[in-house]
């Protein structure tokens, strides 16, 4: 771009509103939807270009006006993005939740309880299926007691963003008769089926006093916004669109043999990790 002497004769770039509407609305396009909110505060000119369809096209995932109720009718690609960003919606025939990261449009999913591999899941002395107002979409597993505690759960590539480096959460509730998981190392796991996983030692307490017993790198619960408590499970990379794999996430304590109670597991949600360094 040419370059003009000011009037203290300093060098500064020629404006950008020389260029066409549609020009600008291209260029915002190969940004992120951070960048299109960003660079629409510059001028009238930027923010009629940042709103296009052009820009928010490029950020939506494909066939995603299918995810939305025929009710709702959006009359911009931005309103249907930021709809997606807050609203979860059903997939995969209820078995999983969808939504886009509001920042960098990421795909973002969470597999429901009901859809995850729990040992003993079926047998009402050690797990009970529920409804409850917090949980929005379906069912959640309330253990009763057990003394193996094994979940997993699997998802295809397929319905997640290319070349994106995802984290793995397992999102839950402690009741107030939670026992069991004091100084209990919980074995995660999180990798491509058939192949060996990155492995990491969580707890379900927070209170977890063994650190220094040789268990290092301990990752410990976190709050939500939303009220529930996360703990992150492992990171994986997604390859190319070209691409396909089966990510098998599981969270397991089978040597102790003590007796656990009173967890209320959501599922498992997968979302962009913090830092994409591949």
């Amino acid at each position: 771009m040419r370059q003009t002497n000011g009037e203290d004769g300093g060098k500064k770039v020629a404006s950008f509103n020389s260029l066409p509407e549609d020009c600008i609305s291209n260029i915002i396009s190969f940004t992120s939807p951070l960048d299109a909110c960003v660079v629409a505060s510059v001028s009238r000119l930027f923010e009629s270009a940042a709103k296009s369809d052009t820009v928010w096209e490029k950020f939506l995932p494909p066939d995603c006006e299918s995810l939305v109720p025929g009710s709702r009718d959006f009359s911009l690609k931005k309103e249907l993005y930021f709809a997606l960003c807050g609203d979860p919606v059903l997939i995969d025939n209820g078995k999983m939740s969808f939504w886009l990261d509001k920042a960098n449009g990421k795909n973002c999913i969470m597999l429901l309880a009901d859809n995850l591999s729990i040992i003993w899941g079926e047998n009402i002395d050690h797990w009970h299926w529920i409804r409850i107002p917090e949980a929005r979409f379906g069912k959640v597993a309330e253990l009763v007691s057990v003394c193996w505690f094994k979940i997993c759960g699997r998802v295809n590539t397929c319905v997640l963003s290319p070349e994106t480096r995802y984290s793995a959460y397992i999102v839950f509730k402690k009741e107030d008769n939670c026992s069991g998981f004091k100084d209990v190392a919980i074995e995660a796991a999180v990798g491509v089926v058939g192949h060996e996983p990155s492995r990491r030692s969580i707890c379900f307490d927070e209170r977890f006093f063994r650190g220094e017993k040789g268990i290092s790198n301990l990752v410990k619960p976190e709050k939500r916004r939303d009220g529930w408590m996360e703990i992150e499970l492992g990171e994986f990379f997604t390859e190319g669109e070209m691409y396909s794999d089966e990510i098998e996430i599981s969270a397991l304590e089978t040597k102790l043999l003590n007796w656990k109670r009173g967890l209320i597991i959501l599922g498992m949600e997968i979302r962009p990790a913090k830092n994409q360094s591949h």
